[in-house]
């Protein structure tokens, strides 16, 4: 591997403030792919930069999310950082979809090889961020006493990174291991031979029943609702696979870059489900059935738009689930229909065994919506309408705050005084995704009413326009900017009529974390840009081509 370290201006580190009287020109929260992104994009602009995260490592969701089996569910060619075609050239994958470690590995290079490290502070938990106005300046407290300033303040905590704890009575009467999945203990946790409660049955579950399974004495699954699980079909990298995308990745970006959700996928132009003879529509179907959410992109326009076409593709992967288990009445309970809800209404994972999972005689659900709703927790387990059961561990799946929880987790006090959490309680408006009303000087990257996508595209595309925007702001003497509250209620319009035409405007009634419909004290609400994600960066550049309307710019003595 080369040793030479890829720098974007000559002073990396060591350098001072532009603007006078704070500690760093900007400060950005959270060391996974946002905060990476941010050190080197605003390292082009010769500026001071300090990255905090509470975790001890670099990686973000990949730092805190050490359950077993835990991987990406984009293919690792494209789920990375490319602002560096040399990094491109140099890294190599080992997975179709890397695991928690090797894709953690892979932003440890990162930031070896860009000479990040000096910039990051780790172990270093954000307590309050506020605006002040006086200074036209932010102020970022921690948990351990010490307070920093910034002309920018820049949210990269990412859109899934606070968990989502039920409220169910009797948590704290248990006496073996309780805690979130993504909050999974750092020290050695010992599950073999253990019997093990799973709550909650999403991507998560998914990834880590079939891996905990194989040593468990029992695992038991509580089920609210089923999902649509597509095919991940993991591979190896090989070495003709390899030298294949790397050879092509400039073409492999230009796909993700307009891509609807991001991805490196062909599109089906033109091409729709209800206008196909039956035959061939099947056809079709089991032709594109080879892995990763290609099968949904890749087949027809329509599966996301039309009723009629969306029950077509329901019903087939509805069979295919159903072929992978040997129980029929277990299959049907696994297996959602269109009926219960449209594919897409929630986020479908990837299989990696999850089904084949329930074939084993150490493998129950339990369907505590229908048959037997969950009660309590117990000392020794957990209690149903029907009955007890016994665990030594018991492990909380149940998701993720989704977008907003991280950016409410802790008081951010824009000019007003106001919270963010006080701002969102009934809307979580935004302008893009990237700036809000009444927070002056602030970036939240893929924030609220931005795109559901693959994240180092989405997150890449939102850095790029923050760095154009602070740019702008440099080098033409500004010291704040607003963003415009018409802009956010007319992006935040633009957003729900976009979602009222889809069918993922369903995902309210199971419960989706897509929709903030999984959280107990909030209404649900839109919380997704579902006009396309290629469209959507189109719009991002249009608006920083354009001198960032959306946005007032103003010097300290206007």
């Amino acid at each position: 591997m080369s040793t030479t370290v890829i720098r974007t201006d000559e002073a990396a580190q060591g350098r001072k403030p532009k603007t006078d009287g704070v500690d760093f020109d900007a400060i950005c929260i959270g060391a996974g792919f946002a905060g990476l992104a941010v050190l080197h994009h605003l390292g082009t602009l010769g500026l001071s930069v300090r990255v905090f995260d509470r975790a001890s490592d670099v990686g973000g969701t990949w730092a805190w999310n050490r359950y077993p089996g835990a991987a990406t569910d984009s293919e690792s060619y494209y789920y990375c950082l490319t602002f560096s075609k040399e990094l491109l050239q140099e890294w190599k994958w080992t997975k179709r979809y890397p695991g928690r470690e090797e894709t953690q590995n892979y932003l440890r290079f990162i930031a070896d090889r860009c000479d990040m490290w000096p910039n990051i502070q780790l172990n270093t938990e954000i307590v309050e961020a506020r605006y002040l106005a006086d200074r036209a300046c932010w102020q970022v407290d921690t948990a351990g006493g010490e307070s920093f300033t910034c002309k920018y303040f820049i949210s990269g905590m990412g859109m899934i990174s606070e968990p989502v704890i039920p409220k169910i009575n009797g948590m704290k009467d248990f006496k073996g291991p309780l805690f979130h999945s993504s909050r999974w203990p750092q020290q050695h946790l010992d599950y073999a031979g253990k019997r093990v409660g799973i709550i909650g049955a999403g991507a998560t579950t998914v990834q880590m029943l079939p891996v905990v399974a194989e040593t468990a004495a029992s695992v038991t699954v509580f089920q609210r609702t089923p999902n649509y699980v597509l095919p991940a079909m993991q591979q190896d990298m090989t070495p003709e696979w390899d030298r294949s995308i790397k050879q092509n990745y400039d073409d492999i970006v230009a796909k993700c870059r307009k891509h609807v959700f991001g991805m490196a996928f062909d599109s089906p132009v033109g091409r729709n489900a209800v206008d196909t003879p039956a035959e061939e529509r099947q056809r079709i179907f089991e032709e594109k059935w080879t892995g990763s959410f290609r099968w949904v992109f890749e087949t027809f326009d329509d599966l996301l738009s039309s009723p009629e076409a969306n029950r077509m593709a329901a019903d087939f992967i509805g069979a295919k689930m159903r072929e992978r288990v040997k129980d029929p009445v277990l299959a049907e309970k696994l297996t959602p229909s269109f009926d219960d809800y449209p594919l897409f209404a929630k986020r479908p994972p990837l299989d990696h065994g999850y089904l084949e999972a329930f074939n084993r005689d150490n493998v129950q659900l339990v369907d505590i919506k229908n048959a037997e709703p969950l009660v309590e927790i117990i000392e020794t387990g957990v209690r149903t309408t029907k009955g007890d059961y016994d665990f030594d561990i018991i492990v909380l799946a149940t998701g993720f705050k989704a977008y907003t929880g991280a950016l409410e987790a802790f008081p951010i006090r824009g000019s007003s005084g106001q919270t963010l959490q006080e701002k969102w309680r009934a809307q979580s408006e935004s302008i893009m995704g990237v700036c809000v009303s009444d927070f002056p000087n602030m970036f939240v990257i893929t924030g609220p009413q931005a795109p559901f996508a693959n994240l180092p595209t989405s997150i890449e595309q939102n850095v790029i326009w923050i760095t154009r925007c602070i740019d702008k702001m440099e080098r033409e003497g500004f010291d704040v900017f607003e963003p415009r509250r018409e802009a956010e209620q007319a992006w935040s319009a633009q957003t729900a009529d976009i979602h009222g035409q889809t069918l993922m405007a369903q995902g309210d009634k199971v419960n989706s974390w897509m929709m903030g419909a999984n959280r107990e004290d909030k209404p649900a609400r839109v919380l997704i840009y579902f006009g396309g994600a290629g469209l959507y960066y189109d719009t991002l550049d249009k608006s920083a081509d354009g001198g960032f309307p959306e946005l007032e710019f103003k010097r300290r003595g206007d």
